[in-house]
Order: structure tokens, then sequence, then C-alpha cells
């Protein structure tokens, strides 16, 4: 179909179902309404099937007509955007920027890895895409993103083209709703021993290291709840439920925020944190942003600066 369909005569056919009307088609097209009239007539043909029928002294979309706007809607839509960002001035057209962001990660994390490429003077149109990294890392091959940030660096093949980006590491701090923390402080950890948990259904990289971390410590910890989701774990702490923990770069944004109480810092776990772009040295402006500021606060090995 698409090597027989002239879409010059689906444009002009867009247009007088738009006006409804073919006079005033022709008068927006510069045409006479008989060649108007007879390039409709040739899309009908092309198509197999009336796209119009008189009513009155107007005309009516047929089922088929409806169907065949519905797509050209789209198509002649996009074309007038297209034609429109491209008479922009290149360093004036919005960048987009595509990121995959690893479900595991918290998401006050992703808002701060993300920041630099915000800070970019050209606008940027920002899409995020949460989900587990291998199915990230399809769609960052597939060019559906430009960018993978994630707390686990996959085993990337020798001729594989991509390329994984260390953004720093912080230590992480363990939280609690005020009341629970009020009780837990004297003592801490021993005091933990016993107290509920709310762990990371994820699995992610710092959650093994904070259980032996327990262990050393001779605290045996009850899991009441796994949560795939950081926030969601932030919320059912807040509400009392458990001690969780996050980042303690981002203490004070989850205390505030989530209304809870750091109880401790432990610096021996760590949370590590990284980027997967196409390529060691990727050519998109905000990805280069996000690589160079995580960089730039990594000097000391941590994200807290």
């Amino acid at each position: 179909m698409l090597n027989t369909l002239n879409f010059r005569h689906l444009y002009h056919f867009w247009v007088v179902a738009r006006e409804g009307s073919m006079a005033k088609a022709s008068r927006i097209l510069d045409l006479a309404p008989q060649t108007l009239s007879s390039q409709v007539a040739t899309l009908e043909s092309e198509i197999g099937g009336l796209l119009f029928r008189r009513e009155g002294r107007g005309l009516k979309l047929t089922e088929l007509g409806q169907s065949v706007q519905a797509h050209a809607d789209t198509i002649f839509e996009a074309a007038e955007a297209l034609q429109q960002e491209l008479q922009t001035p290149a360093d004036e057209r919005p960048l987009r920027l595509s990121v995959g962001i690893s479900a595991s990660i918290h998401k006050l994390i992703a808002w701060r890895l993300i920041e630099p490429a915000l800070q970019l003077e050209r606008r940027l149109n920002l899409s995020c895409e949460t989900g587990r990294t291998p199915n990230l890392l399809d769609d960052l091959k597939r060019h559906d993103l430009d960018v993978v940030l994630t707390d686990r660096p996959p085993v990337l093949q020798p001729d594989s083209r991509l390329h994984l980006h260390d953004l720093g590491s912080s230590p992480m701090s363990l939280f609690a709703a005020p009341a629970l923390a009020q009780s837990l402080r004297d003592g801490f950890p021993a005091s933990l021993d016993g107290q509920p948990f709310l762990a990371n259904a994820v699995a992610a990289p710092y959650v093994s290291q904070l259980m032996q971390w327990f262990a050393d410590q001779g605290v045996s910890v009850s899991v009441r709840a796994q949560v795939d989701d950081s926030a969601l774990i932030k919320v059912f702490g807040h509400h009392g439920m458990g001690v969780f923990a996050a980042p303690a770069v981002i203490a004070d944004e989850v205390c505030r925020q989530y209304q809870v109480e750091m109880l401790g810092r432990v610096e021996s776990v760590r949370d590590t944190l990284y980027a997967i772009t196409r390529g060691p040295q990727p050519r998109h402006a905000a990805v280069q942003a996000i690589c160079q500021g995580a960089l730039t606060s990594k000097k000391s090995d941590n994200l807290d600066e």
C-alpha cells in the first residue's frame, strides 16, 4: 500500500475532511474544486472505498473516511510539528533525553544524577523509564533510551558497544518514624535486634552488605515487608512499619519528605551508582552532563559532596 498511496492526495483529503467542505479546502490549497475532487476520487480508487458521502450541500465522512482521517491526523500533525522544529535553529531546539532508571535506585538519588542535564542552557525534553536493568539495557541497545542509571554493574561482553561509567557511591543510613526512632536510638545498633525491617525486594547490591553488617553487630532484624519500590519503602517507614535503609547522601531529603528520623550511618555499606551508555564517550550533551556531573562529586569516592 505504501508503494501506491499518494501522500499528496492523502493530504488534500485530510484538508477537505478537516474543513468539511470541498470549496473551503480548495481555497486553502489554492486548487480548483474540480481538481481537488478528482484527487480525492483518485485516493478513493487507490484504497478501494468511498471516503465521503453527500449530505445535502455538504460532505460527511464514511466509516472508512473516519478511519483514514484518524491516521492522517497523526501523520500530518507530526509532519507540521517536525517542520516547525526544523525551522528552529539547531541550538534552540529542545534536546530530547530518555533515561532508564533501575527500580532499586532511590528516586531522590536518580534526581541528583539527572539534575546536571537539567542545568544545561538548552531546553530539555526528558522522559524516564523505570525497570529492571537487563530490560533497560535491551532498550538502550535498541536506541529507545539514551542512558541507563543502575546500582548493579552488568557483565558486558568484550564486543559490546555498551560502556560502564562509575558515578560514585554513598554510605547507607538507617531511618525510622520518630516514635520508633526514639525507642531505638539508645544502644544503637544493638537496639535493632528483633526489630521490624523493610527490605528492598529487588535485591539491591547494598542489601546483602547491610545484612552482613547486622550479623557482624550481633543483630537479627525481622523482615516485615519486601518492597520493590524505594519510595514505597519510605512511605511504609513513615507509618512506623519498620526501619529502612537509604543512602546517606539523601538523608536530609528523606527525613524532610517522609517525616522520619535517621538512626545512624553505616560507613562500611555503600550504594554505588553507574551510568551505562552506548560507547565510552557519549555524544549526547545531556548524557555527558550526567556523567561529568557525577564524576565531579566522585573525587572523594562518595556522592555526599
